[in-house]
């Protein structure tokens, strides 16, 4: 009740007194106008930034040139990861002579090949486990501002490849050496270890990825792989069992065309799902 009485009382007194009526249409206005700048300013600390988004960069051979010579520069400054792979491969064939030795009669060419492929398994779960990591968070992050990462995937892939065949091709030559050679048809060998060893780099360097953001990388990593790897290492006993025997390239044209398969499908998925494992 009393406010109504008051402003009525405001109102009769401008009328009766003009130069109060200037000074009050004066005072309303720059209350008005102090009042849009509160509420304008108010507005603009209540707005929220837009987030920044970051677009992935599009992938360049220059990169991957870039980081696969960065790998083989830090693998030659650190020459006991390499050899310390040759020393595993060179003492596990030496010890599969020394319990050989003794009873040749039950080195059948089927274990001959089976004991190959499985020291090289091995072989590459130790090589490759450190692919991510030896790498530290702060290079990490250097990585993730520098380059996209479907080129780090591609070039952590192609140059485990390029090592694991390397250490396929001297283990080969050294247990053909100590236990013998069966091979009937070398060059179909040859597109197997070739094969295997792409197939081997690109499924592990994708699960040492996954492996990276846990605590225990190398027993999840050997988890995680175990049912990609199984399937893969039976075709490519299948594989070199055929070239052991010396058949026709024809009858093997299945386990070929399997394992490329395999191997194309593992380094699709890793340039598709690597960028959100690298966002996290």
């Amino acid at each position: 009740m009393c406010l109504p009485v008051v402003k009525s009382f405001k109102i009769l007194t401008v009328l009766l007194f003009p130069s109060g009526f200037v000074s009050y249409f004066c005072s309303a206005k720059r209350s008005t106008e102090a009042g849009k700048c509160c509420a304008g300013y108010s507005q603009q600390v209540n707005r929220k930034p837009k987030a920044e988004s970051r677009r992935p960069a599009p992938i360049t051979l220059n990169e991957i040139k870039t980081l696969i010579w960065k790998e083989v520069t830090l693998e030659w400054r650190q020459k006991y990861a390499l050899s310390g792979m040759l020393l595993y491969v060179v003492s596990t064939v030496f010890v599969c002579y020394l319990s050989f030795n003794l009873r040749r009669n039950q080195l059948t060419p089927i274990v001959w090949n089976t004991l190959f492929w499985i020291i090289l398994l091995f072989t590459a779960v130790n090589a490759i486990a450190k692919s991510f990591s030896q790498e530290r968070h702060g290079r990490l992050l250097y990585y993730y501002n520098l380059c996209s990462p479907q080129a780090i995937i591609i070039s952590k892939i192609i140059y485990n490849s390029l090592v694991m065949a390397v250490l396929s091709v001297m283990g080969f030559v050294f247990y053909a050496f100590v236990m013998g050679n069966p091979i009937q048809d070398n060059g179909l060998f040859s597109i197997c270890i070739l094969l295997a060893s792409t197939g081997f780099a690109s499924v592990l360097t994708l699960i040492a990825g996954i492996a990276s953001k846990a605590d225990n990388s190398a027993t999840l990593m050997a988890v995680l792989s175990f049912p990609i790897i199984l399937p893969m290492l039976l075709m490519t006993i299948r594989l070199a069992k055929n070239a052991m025997d010396g058949l026709d390239w024809s009858v093997s044209t299945d386990e070929i065309t399997t394992l490329l398969s395999i191997d194309l499908i593992v380094i699709t998925l890793s340039y598709l799902l690597f960028p959100y494992l690298w966002r996290s």
